[in-house]
């Protein structure tokens, strides 16, 4: 089945908060921010603002008739800055006005006098001083300080990975509508709606059943619009809960690149310790994350990083420590991968250390190491099922590899201004949300009297397919038409207290949900043709819109049994609720069970590099992924060459700048660049794993939105060794993204 928006988005007929038809009397909102990353309000001034014509009021935390606060893990962050303020582009004051260029133009007239304050960026220098945003965690697997004393090898060095901007197409944008008894619609341009319906009830003061949250789809997200999609939502409803008239707000590009939060930058050290025969035998390393000015959701993105600390290897002894640092930039949160990307880039890193260090390829201890069934996680969980190995030799056998590794060699030696690198990249990425409560969906069902069905889950429709996915699980379980379903939009009235969409989970959870409201249904029908058609129930079978008695057709048909049972009164509604079982985690121990099942996967990339200029070309990603059994290979493989490209992007090329004082010098398309069309990959081979599926996914089609993100990391090393094909005197570091001018100086590095 193809994705069932295809058309709509094509048309330019799918609706975002920009599309949806407003209120006569619509109001539009606009920021007043901070232009420092640190300091003390000492006064605000919005007279002359608030006097032009046109403007109808400037909100400020003064106006919060509940809790100024729109932290969901820890209260550390107000949706109105009070006093202090802490980077720039953190919210002061709300413009409502009866157009946007107005509230624009009303902005310039807000005079702000503030006391600035040394900012601090750095995590080294924001670890030195314990800013922290909690306090460090700890994983621990075997005895670390004996195992390094019996390694034969121990290499020591730092990594550091780069922040990514999300650049979704769609901007952070709600609209938020009165209603009558004080109620208050909000459409929203989120991955959580239940989250902001919690939110905006806290600090309006009012109960969740007069907030209603509605979502229609979103024009991307990738983890940007999980947390900060919120604070939007807030202020509209803010807006509206005073003036009892619907407000709008859609970031501008510059806005939203400057006032959101990114990919968390990493600085990590390692140390590494193997044996003679290129066995990892201890391996340690501290996280510094830069969780930017307040928590967001760098505590759960820090303990994703903990939880991926050794990849696709099985180390017998680990510890891994991670530091969630505090720093004056607008708050880090969620993107695709949530931490896991910055902790397989360190073991990689470490790996490739050790391996230029004794003279042997990378992969050679790659796979020396691959994890297999009964080896055990860091975090306590054992090893089943494992595809590392056999993804692997799936790579080595389907692409040729020795072939591959000798025609770059070949090329190389053939080649003066230009070499090619080639190198794996193995992933294992657990799938569930790491805080086990999460994991948990509803799912409502109506079949109409006609025939036709509505469908409504927490999923959210962000582009990555799910309503297809969820549409194919009903038109499934009852055996019609595909056109006989309809994806309901995400609301919280429908279904309340939803976890969002986000951690590779939503197809699982929901679609098992779904599941199970659509077989109590057919349970119900089955019973209605059995004594319709005077058979036993046992016998009776939906197939291709008609009853089956046995493997026998009958003259019943869908559309009549269902208009049957309605006159039976047979209940045609249905509501399911779904929790992962088994999966748990003991924080006090840091240990558990935490994941329902891993992806496995290997990648292998060639490249080739212009050793005058710098620049390179990605020549190939060549793939064996473990897709489970695939219920829609389509969407499936959209979906792993996205993850890869974006990998790759933030590998080699999007690189993040801010300066001394916070602010963010990479804060436009002319200065950040993410991959175009020129540099893509000329080839993205992706072939499936064969497997039998994993029953805790649905339809034993296992998740797919975040593991091949990490694919992306293994041009990182492609590149490297080029560069060393170029010039035997690069002294390898590990600084992504690589960029161009970091190639340029690598090769010409002595």
């Amino acid at each position: 089945m193809k994705n069932i928006d295809s058309k709509g988005h094509v048309k330019g007929e799918s609706i975002y908060i920009d599309d949806i038809s407003t209120q006569t009397g619509t109001l539009f909102g606009y920021v007043f921010d901070s232009p420092i990353a640190k300091g003390i309000i000492k006064n605000l001034d919005y007279a002359d603002a608030e006097q032009l014509e046109g403007v109808v009021h400037i909100f400020t935390h003064k106006d919060i008739p509940g809790d100024n606060q729109i932290g969901a893990i820890i209260r550390d962050e107000p949706l109105l800055a009070e006093n202090e303020l802490h980077y720039i582009g953190q919210p002061i004051a709300f413009i409502v006005a009866e157009t946007e260029s107005i509230a624009k133009a009303a902005k310039k007239l807000i005079k702000l006098e503030f006391d600035e304050k040394p900012a601090i960026t750095d995590v080294v220098e924001a670890k030195e001083k314990k800013h922290f945003i909690i306090p460090p965690r700890t994983f621990k697997l075997g005895d670390v300080e004996t195992a390094f004393k019996k390694c034969d090898y121990v290499f020591e060095g730092e990594a550091s990975s780069g922040g990514q901007e999300h650049l979704y197409l769609e901007t952070q944008a709600a609209y938020s509508t009165p209603a009558e008894n004080d109620c208050i619609k909000i459409s929203s341009s989120t991955q959580g709606p239940a989250s902001v319906q919690k939110a905006v009830a806290e600090i309006l003061k009012l109960p969740m059943h007069k907030i209603e949250v509605d979502v229609i789809r979103l024009g991307g997200a990738f983890g940007g619009k999980e947390d900060q999609a919120t604070a939007w939502a807030a202020m509209c409803a803010l807006a509206t809960y005073h003036l009892k008239k619907a407000v709008k707000i859609s970031l501008h590009r510059l806005d939203d690149i400057r006032m959101t939060g990114k990919r968390h930058p990493y600085k990590s050290f390692f140390k590494i310790g193997l044996s003679k025969d290129l066995k990892i035998i201890a391996y340690e390393v501290d996280f510094l994350q830069n969780a930017g000015a307040a928590a967001d959701l760098s505590p759960a993105i820090l303990e994703r990083t903990l939880f991926h600390t050794t990849n696709s290897y099985f180390v017998p002894n680990v510890r891994s420590t991670a530091y969630s640092c505090k720093t004056n930039l607008p708050p880090n949160t969620a993107f695709r991968g949530f931490g896991g990307p910055q902790a397989m880039f360190v073991i990689e890193s470490a790996i490739a250390k050790a391996a230029y260090e004794l003279n042997v390829d990378i992969s050679d201890i790659q796979k020396n190491n691959l994890i297999v069934d009964n080896n055990e996680f860091l975090y306590g969980q054992i090893a089943q099922n494992s595809l590392a190995l056999k993804s692997w030799q799936c790579v080595e056998n389907q692409f040729n590899i020795n072939d591959n590794f000798k025609k770059v060699d070949d090329f190389n030696s053939k080649n003066i201004n230009h070499k090619k690198g080639i190198s794996f990249m193995p992933i294992c990425f657990g799938i569930s949300f790491t805080n086990t409560p999460m994991n948990h969906a509803n799912a409502l069902v109506h079949i109409y009297q006609d025939g036709s069905i509505g469908v409504s889950t927490g999923a959210i429709e962000m582009g990555q397919g799910v309503n297809t996915k969820m549409l194919q699980v009903a038109a499934n379980v009852f055996s019609i038409d595909k056109n006989k379903v309809k994806l309901e939009t995400t609301n919280t009235t429908r279904v309340a207290n939803s976890s969002p969409t986000a951690a590779s989970s939503t197809a699982d959870l929901n679609g098992k949900a779904l599941l199970k409201a659509c077989n109590k249904l057919l349970i119900r029908l089955k019973q209605t043709a059995s004594e319709i058609l005077n058979t036993d129930f046992e016998k009776i079978n939906l197939k291709n819109e008609f009853a089956y008695i046995d493997s026998k057709k009958s003259n019943l048909g869908w559309n009549e049994l269902v208009k049957s049972a309605f006159l039976k009164r047979v209940n045609l509604s249905e509501s399911a609720y779904y929790a992962t079982p088994k999966i748990h985690f003991d924080k006090s121990k840091e240990k558990g069970h935490p994941f329902a099942y891993h992806v496995y996967g290997t990648a292998i990339t060639t490249v080739t590099i212009d050793c005058i200029r710098g620049i390179y070309d990605i020549d190939s990603v060549k793939i064996i992924h473990d897709f489970g059994k695939s219920m829609n290979e389509i969407l499936d493989k959209g979906q792993v060459e996205g993850a890869v490209v974006q990998g790759i992007g933030w590998i080699t090329m999007e690189e993040l700048k801010y300066d001394e004082k916070g602010r963010n010098l990479s804060n436009a398309l002319s200065s950040y660049k993410i991959p175009d069309i020129y540099s893509v990959p000329k080839v993205i081979d992706i072939k499936p794993v064969e497997t039998e599926g994993e029953d805790m996914a649905i339809f034993k089609s296992k998740a797919v939105g975040e593991p091949p993100f990490m694919y992306g990391i293994g041009t990182y090393f492609a590149i490297q060794k080029a560069v060393k094909a170029f010039n035997p005197n690069y002294k390898a570091n590990f600084d992504a993204p690589f960029t161009p001018e970091k190639v340029l100086l690598g090769l010409y590095n002595k």
